[in-house]
This record gives C-alpha cells, sequence and structure tokens, in this order.
C-alpha cells in the first residue's frame, strides 16, 4: 500500500471554496448552504477513507461500486506514473497505441463467446451510449432500420447521457430532462421480494421464467422489427441488488434469438470480480451480444471504460468505407490502459475472484443475522453486492410513504451510518434499501465489522419511527 504522508486541512476553507464553486454530483446543494458543510475525503488505505478531521470510515461501497482492489495501491500509481512519462496521451481516433492495444486483447480473452471487439469509453454511461447508438446503426446495416427501441427494467439505471438515460428506468431522474431520447421501454424487475406488486403470485422457481416473459411480451407488444436491444444488469443495482432468478438469462437469451434483438449485459458494476468473476454473464451463463463495463476495470485509479461486442455486431464494419462516427477524447487513455492492466494483473495474482465465490455465502449469512431486526425486511444479492430492503411492517412488508422515507434515509439512517463510521448507500429509488459493495480484499472478519455498525443504527432508525 501507498505511505501516505499525513497532511493538514485547512477545514473551514476547503468547506468555504465547495461552498462557493463546487457543484457535486446527484446531490443537493443545500447541504452547501445550510452550514454544515459535506464530508472531505482525502486519503485511502485498504477498506478505510479517511476524512479531512482524521476521521476513519470502512468504505462499505468501493467508493462507487468501483475500488474493487481496495485504496492506496502503490502498484497502480506507479504504472500510472510510469505510462504518463513515456505516453502521458494519444487518441484513438484513427490511431493505436501499445496500451489500448493490450487491454482490448485482455478483454476480448476474459469476455464469454465471441465478445471480441473493444470500444473504449472514459466511463460506464458513455459505455451505455456507445451500445445504444451502435445497435441502432447495426440494425440500419442490416436494411432493418425500424430496430430502434430499447427495453430495460423498472427503475434500472443505465447512465445519464441523453441516450443512456432513455435506457434508465427511473422516471424521477428523467423527467426534468424531457424530452429524452425516444425509443425506451420498461418491463418487470427480478426483485421476488416485491414480484407481487408486479403481478407474479407464484413460487420463486417459476419467477425466472414469469419475468424473462414480460420482454418477450414487450417485444411482441411493440412489433419485433421495431425492438434494437434489451440493456439488463446482472444483478440491478437501483432499487438494491436485485439478483436474476434460476433460468432467467437463458430465457432472455431465448428470447432475444428468437425475435433478432441484441442483448446488452451492462456490467459497468458486476464486472471485474464485484460477482465472482470477470464478467457476471459468466457467472450466470450466459453470452450477450455486448457488455458494458467501466469503474472497477481500473478501481478507480483512472477514469475507464468499454464497450465489447461480438463478432456479428463488429463485421459491417470491416469492409469498404463503413465508419462507426462516434468516440470520445479519453476513450482508451494510455494511462487508464495501463492502470487496468495492472489492475486486472492484481486480481489474478491475488485471487480475488476467487476470494468473492468462496466468501459470498459467509457475506450473505451475515447480513442475514439482521434479518432479526423488524426495520430489514429482505437481505439480497450475491458476490460482494448486497441490498437490505428497510420495511414498516415485515409481515405484511409494507413499505414507507414518500415523506417517511425521506426522514429515515437522508433525515437519519445517512449520516447516522456516516458518523458510526461506515460509509455505504442508503437509497430510495424504489423501496428504501441500505446497499454494501465493499472493497474484494475484505473477508469474514471486516463482514462482522460491518454488520455489527449496520445492527446497531438499524436498531435506533426502529426506536424513532
Amino acid at each position: 500500500m501507498l505511505e501516505t504522508p499525513a497532511t493538514t486541512y485547512n477545514e473551514a476553507e476547503l468547506q468555504q471554496k465547495a461552498k462557493d464553486h463546487l457543484w457535486m454530483a446527484m446531490a443537493r446543494q443545500s447541504v452547501m448552504e445550510s452550514g454544515a458543510g459535506v464530508p472531505i475525503i482525502v486519503r485511502g488505505e485498504g477498506h478505510h477513507i479517511w476524512d479531512s478531521k482524521g476521521k476513519k470510515y470502512f468504505d462499505g461501497l468501493s467508493g462507487l461500486f468501483v475500488v474493487n482492489v481496495g485504496h492506496g495501491r502503490r502498484r497502480l500509481a506507479e504504472a500510472a506514473a510510469k505510462q504518463a512519462e513515456e505516453l502521458a496521451f494519444f487518441p484513438t481516433w484513427s490511431y493505436a497505441h501499445p496500451k489500448a492495444i493490450e487491454l482490448a486483447d485482455r478483454l476480448a480473452a476474459e469476455a464469454p463467446g465471441d465478445l471480441n471487439r473493444v470500444f473504449f469509453s472514459s466511463g460506464g454511461g458513455e459505455a451505455n451510449e456507445t451500445a445504444f447508438k451502435l445497435a441502432k446503426y447495426f440494425w440500419k446495416l442490416q436494411g432493418r432500420g425500424t430496430k430502434h427501441k430499447v427495453i430495460s427494467r423498472y427503475i434500472a439505471y443505465h447512465g445519464t447521457p441523453q441516450g443512456a438515460l432513455a435506457i434508465t428506468g427511473i422516471p424521477g431522474m428523467k423527467e426534468m430532462f424531457e424530452p429524452v431520447t425516444p425509443g425506451g421501454f420498461r418491463v418487470p424487475n427480478t426483485n421476488y421480494y416485491r414480484a407481487e406488486e408486479s403481478g407474479y403470485t407464484g413460487s420463486p422457481d417459476g419467477f425466472g421464467q414469469w419475468a424473462a416473459n414480460r420482454i418477450e411480451e414487450m417485444i411482441e407488444f411493440e412489433g419485433p422489427e421495431t425492438v434494437a436491444a434489451v440493456f439488463l444488469e446482472p444483478v440491478q443495482n437501483s432499487g438494491g441488488c436485485f439478483p436474476p432468478p434460476p433460468g432467467y438469462f437463458q430465457r432472455v437469451r431465448e428470447i432475444c434469438d428468437k425475435y433478432d434483438v441484441l442483448l446488452v449485459a451492462d456490467e459497468v458494476i458486476t464486472g471485474f470480480g464485484r460477482i465472482g468473476n470477470t464478467f457476471a454473464s459468466t457467472t450466470y451463463d450466459f453470452i450477450p451480444d455486448m457488455i458494458t463495463c467501466a469503474k472497477g476495470m481500473t478501481s478507480g485509479y483512472s477514469p475507464a471504460g468499454a464497450t465489447i461486442v461480438n463478432e456479428r455486431i463488429y463485421e459491417p464494419f470491416k469492409h469498404g468505407d463503413t465508419t462507426f462516427y462516434h468516440g470520445y477524447t479519453w476513450g482508451g487513455h494510455p494511462v487508464s490502459s495501463a492502470v487496468a492492466l495492472e489492475n486486472l494483473d492484481i486480481m489474478a495474482e491475488e485471487k480475488l475472484n476467487e476470494r468473492v465465490r468462496e466468501n459470498s455465502p459467509i457475506f450473505r449469512a451475515t447480513l442475514e443475522k439482521l434479518m432479526d431486526l423488524p426495520i430489514v425486511g429482505d437481505v439480497r444479492g450475491d458476490g460482494y453486492f448486497f441490498g437490505i430492503e428497510l420495511v414498516k411492517d415485515k409481515a405484511t412488508k409494507e413499505t414507507f410513504t414518500d415523506d417517511e422515507s425521506e426522514r429515515l434515509l437522508r433525515g437519519f439512517l445517512s449520516k447516522a451510518l456516516y458518523d458510526a463510521g461506515l460509509y455505504c448507500r442508503a437509497d430510495d429509488r424504489g423501496d428504501p434499501v441500505v446497499q454494501l459493495a465493499p472493497p474484494l480484499t475484505i473477508g469474514p472478519k471486516e463482514f462482522d465489522e460491518i454488520e455489527g455498525i449496520l445492527r446497531s443504527v438499524l436498531s435506533e432508525a426502529w426506536t424513532r419511527l
């Protein structure tokens, strides 16, 4: 790990500069005006972070589902510095450089099936934007330009660019930007805990087929000759970590093949060990037509994203003057590519995928101890990616009203968890949940530490209802 020297920060000065000039992403700027200030994180090592006041926290979210190998890795910093000295930047616009070539080769080798072609971006939203545009263009090149619609799931998040936002299934994140790119349609997600609300009343064994069949239903309703692609996260993030029921992705693959619709696996979060393999598509035994990825590719030490496609999609671009007029200045950045390669080496050497597969059942069992609390309705997820759904009544699964959720999550839980030394996510895109996605380097001892903090804070939350 890096031996980071202690740095003294002028807290008041930083807070004032933040208030005057910093516009934070996905955040209420009113907190700046309130005088309370914002947490300022200044250092990270392993699975811990420190704020500008010197307080230490457990990073239970890997930054933002990103820092898979942990903070403070000297090897990654040195890989970045070495590459910056040799070639700090050159675009992949009609040119190439060694690190982009090597990373494309590495990703193709790790991807399932014949997903062999890699288009780089600088983040996950851009990777999904790329996939959306490429899907539409691919069908135009086949003489089937009416295939332009995309299907995704309720409350799924796929990014903030206008195209990716059209795929995103969270109305509250879209309404202020409407009209967004047209063509996005929604189907039920795989939250079995709330399946009855989507119309399913059968056993868990049949839920995967039922949920997948809703995709077929939507394709038929809209018309197969209008549907270009289906976008699905292997484990859906927004709403609280919905894993796929048995047989779900196998049935989705059948449906997409039947109607000639492309299947896109959004692995921006689930990729690079989060679920126990380089790609969760491998974990769940299906081969998509495209994989979008980012976050854990570099463990956050430099921005990077990619869209990996199969040979069928790439084939039209191998001939004549056909060109994909799309790209990002930072896509395939030399420094990011060098960091990604070193990050993948670390994951292989330390067997982090194997660690996740071995420890995931222990992590789940540890979190399921919280089910004895009256506020905990469900624990779900996979790998090192879990959500805890909070309820007002366990017997009826009654959830909180919008006002109650606001008071619970923003009025108490977010700050209380942070004050207790655990950085994680308390979210209400859907029903209220606490989400956990810690670095892949932790194990049972740290699982117990997380459970202990959650137990204390959630118990107090219940007394405040």
